[in-house]
């Protein structure tokens, strides 16, 4: 590696240490890429497949600038998703620091105060946090936040497309804006990602404030840009879907195939996570278990001995989705399907790292609907399509969440300056005036005199353990600790524990079956001693279902008769055909949509996503039949519906256009939004609208043909 090279920019010793202590004979195209912009101090995003080496590409040149531009204290914050993820990066970065002498450290909700206290007297050079322990650091009192933080001169996001796609991202951006009013200085961002289908938009999202001031890159050699519409070559690997019919049958295949080799197994839910594992354990296998129910000892336990062991079986849900290091793995397994593209390639990526392997998934339906899913999911990624990564609209709570977070930060702030500390991001801008009066009237707030200070409602709604409810930007369903003697198993849902049960009362929680011998309410307690088989895992979910318009659309494809570039074995290729018998021209057209009566009821089967047809719904009043709940495939329609009526509906409709009506929403959904409770009601259930609704899809919907089949 000699010559003039991008990487004779890296600090010599850098250099030296790549080639002789990785022993690496050049750098990867993505890492060679990186260097310039990112020393030249440019946002950046970096794109690449799991495992593409994309910790490395952000490392290099930032501990390269670091010595060439003498920077001091905490000048690198390093944010991941997930405390595990963090774990596991902490040792390798420290080590790339110690080549020049620096460090990294690692700070999170585990992390115990003695560390804490040793960073706030000793800094590393390297943060490695969430952004959840940013803003704790902002708020707290037992941190200078200025001494602390004010030497920060670069943030790299890893995972970022995690945080983009949800409430995080906002809390991200928002939290980012405000260190920015700390340093004093225009941070560098950098965000490393898994391929999405719109990078530059996800890197214009990163830059916050700065997008028109900071230049910004997409760092992406070899990976093409997707394309919804144009069916190229199928990517690399050994894909095959198979038809098992139960998820006991799935245990089956599991045991019986790829014996001798590692294999980790995606789950969609944490109770098929359980129910499978106890299912393999049956069969005598070495089975771990991962999800975010269990413990956080439990699950390093099981990630440490998976990572050490051969033959065995780890059954995860998506915790396992990013790059946490789980060793050499032989093979990927998918129960069913996951809701994304963006996600099986995560998935897939975890596989394939050997030089003598290539990555490989084997996909086990389970169900009818998961087997037409998996080969429509199978079907946009022949087509080299990823979903592109958008912001939920309307973070109105996070807006009033951010306004108490950042007077509890000054101590007090006035009623002129809030807006500054944002730097002017929308929505965190003027517009948050109507919510900052809310706040007032309702008592989180008070004025004295043009200072805002804490209000004595938000120190009996967030006041316990030291405001860190308020650093949480989402909503984690009630759950009570799982605990046999002192160990800690997991969490549970508070259900299993009420519902009238003849007999014992029996868990399953980590693979195995658990009789609760006593429960304590007031503190959510449940103490379990081990039984031997049975049990019930359930666990509430808040988030908003639902598939989008392009995997809905595939599985349309999919039903007229499209199958994805994969092996299909003999039990998929015929319950396939038994399908599309059963569905034919009647209700998946490729050409149009399709309004079938079906007995006494009148379906319009618009092949669009959950979010879209709760849409064209409420555009539909007349003609949509009240108080239904749509799924991904179908509206129904009025069970009186005649053509004329539907004729005139859709008429009357595309003449409003482009305007579109947003879904009404049950009350409960609102309360689903963290910090929806301090904010006016309707402002709550307008935010949970615009996320229930999907006015693009729906609009294409309503301009399309619609196939009417009612005599």
């Amino acid at each position: 590696m000699s010559g003039d090279q991008p990487w004779d920019r890296l600090d010599p010793v850098v250099v030296h240490h790549i080639v002789n202590t990785l022993g690496w004979p050049g750098l990867r195209p993505l890492q060679r890429e990186a260097i310039a912009p990112l020393l030249d101090g440019a946002d950046a995003v970096l794109l690449a497949p799991t495992a593409g080496g994309k910790t490395e590409a952000a490392c290099f040149p930032l501990l390269s600038a670091m010595e060439q531009q003498h920077w001091t204290g905490i000048s690198v914050l390093y944010l991941c998703p997930l405390k595990a993820l963090l774990n596991n990066l902490v040792t390798r970065i420290d080590t790339y620091a110690q080549w020049l002498g620096r460090r990294a450290a690692l700070w999170h909700g585990d992390v115990t105060n003695s560390r804490r206290d040793r960073i706030r007297r000793e800094h590393p050079d390297i943060l490695l946090t969430t952004p959840e322990s940013l803003e704790a650091m902002l708020i707290g009192t037992k941190t200078d936040h200025n001494e602390l933080l004010g030497n920060v001169r670069a943030v790299v996001v890893d995972e970022v497309h995690a945080f983009a796609g949800d409430d995080r991202g906002w809390h991200l951006l928002a939290v980012l804006e405000r260190l920015q009013r700390v340093t004093g200085r225009s941070i560098q961002r950098i965000g490393l990602s898994a391929t999405v289908g719109n990078p530059g938009e996800l890197l214009t999202w990163l830059q916050g404030s700065g997008r028109t001031t900071r230049p910004g890159h997409v760092v992406a050699p070899g990976v093409s840009l997707p394309s919804v519409t144009d069916v190229g070559t199928p990517p690399p690997g050994d894909v095959e879907l198979d038809y098992v019919g139960s998820l006991e049958n799935a245990a089956k295949v599991i045991a019986a195939l790829h014996r001798g080799e590692k294999r980790l197994v995606f789950c969609d839910s944490r109770r098929q996570v359980e129910q499978l594992g106890a299912a393999l354990r049956e069969r005598e296998m070495t089975v771990f278990l991962s999800h975010s129910s269990l413990s956080v000892d439990e699950r390093a336990r099981a990630e440490q001995a998976f990572a050490e062991a051969r033959d065995c079986v780890i059954v995860s849900t998506s915790t396992l989705e990013l790059g946490i290091d789980v060793g050499d793995l032989d093979r990927v397994i998918q129960i069913d399907a996951p809701t994304t593209v963006a996600s099986f390639l995560q998935r897939i990526g975890r596989t394939g790292r050997r030089a003598d392997s290539v990555r490989n998934c084997l996909f086990l339906a389970t169900t009818d609907d998961t087997l037409v899913q998996a080969a429509g999911l199978l079907l946009l990624w022949g087509r080299g399509w990823v979903e592109p990564v958008t912001a939920p609209p309307e973070p109105r709570h996070l807006v009033a969440q951010q306004i108490l977070a950042v007077t509890l930060q000054h101590r007090n702030i006035g009623d002129r300056l809030w807006r500054r500390e944002w730097n002017g991001l929308p929505p965190f801008d003027d517009s948050a005036e109507p919510i900052l009066r809310h706040l007032l009237a309702q008592g989180y707030l008070d004025d004295d005199g043009g200072l805002l200070h804490i209000g004595p409602a938000a120190e009996k709604r967030f006041g316990r353990r030291h405001f860190l409810d308020l650093t949480a930007a989402f909503t984690a369903p009630p759950q009570f600790s799982v605990l046999a003697g002192r160990q800690e198993i997991g969490h549970t849902d508070p259900s299993i524990l009420t519902a009238d049960t003849p007999g014992p009362r029996l868990l399953l929680l980590a693979g195995r079956s658990w009789q609760v011998t006593y429960i304590d309410w007031a503190r959510r307690r449940a103490f379990v001693e081990p039984a031997k088989s049975g049990g019930v895992a359930k666990w509430s979910n808040l988030g908003l279902r639902g598939l989008s318009f392009e995997l809905t659309r595939a599985i349309r494809d999919v039903y007229a008769g499209a199958d994805p570039p994969v092996r299909l074995t003999r039990r998929a290729s015929t319950q396939l055909a038994a399908l599309r018998a059963t569905q034919g021209d009647s209700r998946a057209r490729a050409d149009a949509t399709v309004v079938y009566r079906d007995g006494d009821r009148v379906h319009w089967w618009t092949w669009a996503g959950f979010r879209a047809n709760a849409t064209v719904a409420a555009s539909l009043p007349d003609v949509a039949y009240p108080g239904q709940r749509p799924n991904d495939f179908r509206i129904r329609l009025r069970p009186d519906l005649t053509a004329d009526m539907w004729r005139d509906a859709l008429a009357h409709r595309r003449a409003l256009l482009p305007r579109i009506e947003l879904p009404e929403i049950d009350e409960r959904a609102a309360r689903g939004l963290k910090f929806s409770d301090i904010l006016p009601e309707l402002d709550a259930a307008a935010t949970v609208a615009a996320r229930l609704a999907d006015p693009l899809a729906a609009r294409r919907v309503l301009e399309e043909q619609a196939h009417f089949v009612i005599a």
